[in-house]
């Protein structure tokens, strides 16, 4: 991705320097570089309903067998709750900055050809799209096939796969063992496509971000700088205020020396943008130094690390939001809070739907644009700063993931260390 993002500058820089823009040579590279970012972006759609199916489903039906069991049940309501304030920050920040409130003429060459909105969404946001009853309504399309087929429906799709999912549950064991494995099966297929599609990405995004750069030029610093500082803000609140407040409060340990204690774990996953990778050191650091006993560490750390992506459902909400910003300006549509809170939904399920998925902002983000009924190509413009943010995002990820194991781990009467007063 990096390497893809250099080339992308170097071959911008060089045909801006001798002033080739605009020959037929460069315009016929350009439409090579839309054609090859159209080709990616069109492997990613084809991923979408049947990632969004079979995640949800298998969530849903290999998650029942936790919920009773104390453990469990604290460490998902730690997830829920910290993805949701995470998002809401995530709301928050997007709104108050408004990174994509910016020149028309700029907003469009940003765009691209992405700046020409499907025919459905003109109509949805003239007619319906701002009323809760229509929010409702898509939750539940007549027809399962027909949503699958259209993107504005993925909401339909999300909630057959929940319902599924959790019926699949409640089958006797017989049956309930052949549809696990079953749709085990097809999760991993999926996966196996899916990393396929993903390993031709930093071609995919050299042809997305270069014509973008080619058309905007110098200008489109600006707004992207002030998108980034929308997200590392976000992270920062989350970090400096949430989670301080939350190990103060109810972890009754100092936050600021867990923050200190973890700092080898920050270091390996910024420096990794991985958090499987950062898991032994975070195992070793949570057991040996914060003192939590490896029962509560080797179940919540691990389950966190898969599943508890609240540093990138955060990120995800702010990307859609500055997109949705970008079509404001554009347009002239204006995206009501329903709209934003049906970002807000898609968030929280996708943080969770698609961990496991290699590069799983990518997908996430994807279908959170589809739902939204804008066009996926929008995105490409935030692929310039893509590789930077996950960095910080993943750290943020474990960061939280430690947190809620000195929670847990104090709920449950241990003895960690830092405690406040000492």
């Amino acid at each position: 991705m990096v390497s893809a993002l250099c080339c992308s500058l170097v071959v911008v820089i060089s045909l801006r320097c001798a002033q080739l823009v605009e020959t037929p040579c460069t315009q016929a590279f350009i439409q090579g570089c839309e054609w090859v970012g159209k080709f990616f972006m069109n492997g990613l759609k084809m991923l979408v309903v049947p990632l969004i199916a079979s995640s949800l489903i298998c969530g849903m039906a290999f998650g029942s067998q936790s919920e009773c069991k104390r453990l469990g049940l604290k460490a998902f309501s730690f997830y829920f709750l910290s993805c949701m304030v995470a998002v809401f920050i995530g709301l928050g920040m997007v709104n108050a900055l408004q990174p994509g409130h910016i020149d028309q003429a700029l907003a469009a060459k940003i765009l691209g050809q992405a700046n020409t909105l499907p025919e459905h969404f003109i109509q949805l946001s003239t007619e319906s799209t701002s009323k809760i009853s229509d929010f409702f309504l898509r939750l539940f399309p007549s027809n399962i096939f027909s949503a699958a087929a259209d993107n504005g429906q993925i909401l339909g799709i999300i909630t057959f796969s929940l319902l599924f999912g959790f019926f699949i549950s409640r089958l006797p064991e017989t049956l309930r063992e052949v549809q696990l494995r079953l749709w085990e099966g097809i999760q991993q297929i999926i996966r196996n496509i899916t990393r396929i599609v993903i390993a031709f990405s930093p071609i995919g995004v050299f042809g997305l971000v270069t014509p973008i750069l080619l058309q905007a030029g110098c200008d489109l610093l600006q707004p992207l700088l002030v998108f980034v500082g929308t997200v590392l803000l976000g992270f920062a609140t989350y970090v400096l205020i949430f989670l301080s407040l939350l190990l103060r409060f109810v972890g009754k340990v100092r936050p600021f020396a867990h923050f200190r204690a973890m700092l080898p774990v920050w270091f390996m996953a910024f420096s990794t943008s991985s958090s499987a990778a950062s898991l032994p050191i975070a195992l070793d650091k949570i057991e040996t130094v914060s003192g939590v006993s490896p029962k509560i560490a080797r179940f919540t750390l691990p389950l966190g690390i898969t599943i508890n992506m609240c540093g990138t459902a955060l990120y995800e909400c702010v990307v859609v939001l500055f997109l949705m910003q970008l079509y404001q300006v554009t347009q002239g549509i204006v995206f009501g809070w329903s709209d934003q809170l049906m970002v807000v939904f898609m968030a929280l399920l996708t943080s969770v739907g698609v961990a496991g998925i290699p590069a799983s902002a990518l997908i996430a983000i994807t279908m959170i644009v589809s739902s939204v009924g804008l066009p996926i190509e929008s995105i490409g413009i935030v692929w310039v700063v893509e590789r930077f943010l996950d960095m910080f995002r993943t750290a943020v990820n474990v960061l939280n993931d430690t947190c809620g194991t000195v929670i847990i781990a104090r709920s449950e009467g241990e003895k960690t260390a830092y405690p406040i007063g000492q």
